[in-house]
């Protein structure tokens, strides 16, 4: 009775972690159908739009920045909350620099102060600031640039003519104005990343692209594991030997750091996407080696391996069907840890900025790399980090049940 509640209940974990997998594969498979174009294109002006919130398509990054800003009632105030005492003299630090006389900034005067910032400020150039100081001046202008657009909305169509952006009416703030009447609008459930792009789009997509990477690095771990961990175990002698060689030698040195050595020296270039996944798999796959090795030694000697040598069946032939299917349970889950290991090391190494080249695909951790990149997390711009957060925690966990479920079924050390 134990046993069959114990298997019922990794069925159950097996079952759940699959449901998930499987609807995040149909969610990448079927988004791009319905919504479709580059995952990497800009649809805002500006950065890190909030949730919810609705772009016009033609009003893109390649607009020239200008503002002419009035200043007055509630925009003032809010403007003024949102920008303390300390930011204006950390912005007025960097126009002194810029060569603008100290005399000339009034950190009082919102308007004219405002104004001076956004026709001289350029976050390109150093003026002799620490790198931290210049994140801080860049996540303030991002803060400042969502105000600004927040004061109007000006509704851009294509003359079908000349094809150009023209300017067909300004909404303000304080106007009311039905979403569905404006042309070439789209709303951003998850909001725009640094870049200006659909964070929602580039999520889906990006899961897909760790998806495959983590899929292709599992599949060369586990095989080159399995292949020299069923002929270590069984052959034994030299052979052994000499492959335990080499596998203590992968165990021996962290996999992560040689990981890190090898992404580095092919460059980014040349670093796309299936590069990435090849390299993951070929620096993972001693734990899987030795742990066929141990599974196969405990095999070797059985009765019906014994009656297959006896009967002068090749090497292959006995590696192949006497002893593969006594452990294709444990291959598979050796499978889904390796493409669960696949993923995060992707993330791992996208985050030191050794990824997959960022202008081709994006991946989970491309985004967030460039979350980190971008201040993201200290700008209050959540929806660019943490919907990844929550993908790669949901992707990991799911896996993992499969894992477990699996193991629950077919360990005997569990259902004794």
């Amino acid at each position: 009775m134990k046993n069959t509640l114990r298997q019922v209940y990794g069925q159950s974990n097996f079952r759940i972690g699959f449901f998930v997998i499987l609807t995040i594969l149909c969610v990448v498979l079927i988004y791009p159908l319905f919504f479709p174009g580059s995952p990497l294109e800009h649809i805002g002006t500006g950065t890190f739009f909030r949730p919810g919130t609705y772009v016009n398509l033609f009003d893109s990054l390649d607009t020239p920045r200008t503002y002419t800003l009035r200043l007055s009632g509630a925009a003032a105030n809010r403007i003024d909350r949102k920008l303390p005492m300390d930011d204006r003299e950390a912005m007025k630090e960097w126009l002194v620099n810029f060569g603008i006389p100290a005399d000339a900034i009034d950190i009082g005067d919102l308007q004219d102060f405002l104004q001076l910032w956004r026709n001289n400020y350029d976050s390109t150039l150093r003026n002799g600031m620490t790198t931290a100081a210049r994140k801080r001046l860049a996540r303030i202008d991002t803060q400042l640039a969502g105000l600004f657009r927040s004061e109007a909305l000006d509704i851009m169509e294509l003359d079908p003519e000349t094809g150009e952006r023209v300017l067909r009416s300004t909404v303000a703030d304080t106007d009311y104005v039905n979403i569905g009447d404006v042309a070439n609008v789209r709303f951003l459930p998850l909001g725009t990343d640094n870049f200006g792009s659909d964070v929602l789009k580039k999520l889906v997509a990006a899961t897909g692209t760790s998806l495959q990477i983590g899929l292709l690095a599992g599949a060369i771990a586990t095989l080159i594991g399995l292949s020299l961990g069923l002929l270590a175990g069984y052959v034994g002698g030299l052979v052994d030997d000499f492959i335990m060689f080499f596998g203590n030698m992968f165990t021996v040195i962290p996999g992560f750091v040689l990981l890190i050595l090898i992404s580095y020296s092919i460059g980014q270039e040349q670093r796309g996407a299936t590069v990435v996944g090849m390299v993951i798999g070929f620096t993972s796959w001693a734990w899987t080696m030795r742990s066929v090795r141990s599974q196969v030694i405990s095999l070797r000697n059985r009765d019906h391996v014994n009656l297959s040598k006896l009967s002068g069946h090749s090497l292959p032939r006995i590696l192949l069907t006497d002893i593969l299917p006594y452990i294709a349970s444990y291959v598979v889950m050796a499978l889904i840890l390796q493409i669960c290991s696949g993923i995060l090391a992707e993330a791992q190494l996208s985050m030191l900025g050794l990824g997959p080249k960022s202008t081709e695909v994006p991946t989970l951790g491309l985004m967030m790399f460039w979350g980190m990149q971008y201040a993201a997390h200290l700008s209050g711009a959540w929806w660019a980090y943490f919907p990844v957060i929550v993908m790669i925690a949901l992707i990991s966990f799911s896996l993992n049940l499969m894992n477990t479920g699996l193991d629950q079924v077919f360990n005997p050390q569990l259902r004794s």
